[in-house]
């Protein structure tokens, strides 16, 4: 038992500081004049790259436990939904703050005309309950309902692609590689639901 527990703490640690990296990056690169010509379009980048990559991590897990059986997997997925929420949450305040400056008539003028903000805004709010129930407290307190709530993560994860997708110009290869994994990942959680013969 105390060699599990050890063995949770440290994957959740070793989870962390691989998390927590780009933001460490991002603030020594400000602080060095190190963010290039374009800081905001850079940061703003970055940003949604990592809550991507922190939401499809995050997405995996359960598959591949089903698929090599180990259990070390769902050990961090929780954590890298939130992580997934924190780079989100970083991306819209860039967006807001920094590429806007609180213009709100601007904002809400961006979230009707371009469909891209508006599903990825939309992604960030169904995040948002996601997050504050991500504790044990609110498991208990949710029960069933807390399963289905959370269940909306799926839905966030196509949400994301399309605000990607949406967003690049030039070069899809990213966006598509993404939309390829999503059904991926999809395709294995048909198969879980899927009733035995």
């Amino acid at each position: 038992m105390q060699t599990q527990l050890n063995a949770t703490v440290a994957w959740r640690l070793l989870c962390f500081a691989l998390m927590a990296c780009p933001t460490l990056v991002w603030i020594w690169l400000a602080t060095h004049d190190g963010l290039g010509a374009d800081p905001v379009a850079w940061l703003t980048h970055q940003s949604g790259s990592w809550a991507l990559y922190a939401l499809f991590a995050s997405l995996s897990m359960t598959p591949l436990r089903r698929w090599t059986g180990w259990t070390g997997f769902l050990r961090i997925r929780r954590q890298l939904g939130l992580w997934a929420f924190f780079y989100a949450s970083i991306h819209l305040l860039i967006y807001l703050l920094l590429d806007l400056g609180v213009d709100w008539r601007h904002f809400l003028t961006d979230v009707l005309e371009r469909p891209y903000i508006t599903v990825g805004l939309l992604a960030w709010l169904l995040l948002l309950p996601l997050a504050l129930t991500s504790n044990q407290r609110m498991v208990r307190r949710l029960g069933r309902r807390w399963k289905r709530l959370h269940q909306a993560v799926y839905l966030i994860g196509a949400l994301a692609c399309l605000h990607y997708l949406w967003l690049v110009k030039a070069d899809l290869r990213w966006p598509l590689f993404f939309l390829g994994l999503y059904a991926v990942l999809m395709l294995a959680r048909s198969r879980k639901l899927q009733p035995g013969p």
